[in-house]
């Protein structure tokens, strides 16, 4: 009965997890300047968005060049 209690909670929380996780914002912006660490940024729906709060920006695929890898 412990055992089956466990394994109920612990797929509960990891359900919860995995549920939070998906209620990230998803918000698209465009780069207008860079200075330094700084990078000043146009969104189209900013609302979502809090100052100070921390976000992940990922570039876009055409963004920046990559550099082509030299192989033998």
């Amino acid at each position: 009965m412990s055992k089956k209690l466990m394994t109920l909670a612990l797929a509960l929380s990891f359900a919860a997890a995995t549920v939070a996780v998906s209620f990230a914002a998803d918000v698209t912006c465009t780069v207008k300047s860079v200075s330094g660490t700084t990078v000043t940024m146009d969104c189209k729906d900013a609302s979502k968005l809090a100052a100070g709060s921390t976000v992940t920006v990922k570039a876009a695929a055409g963004g920046a060049k990559k550099k082509a890898i030299e192989g033998c």
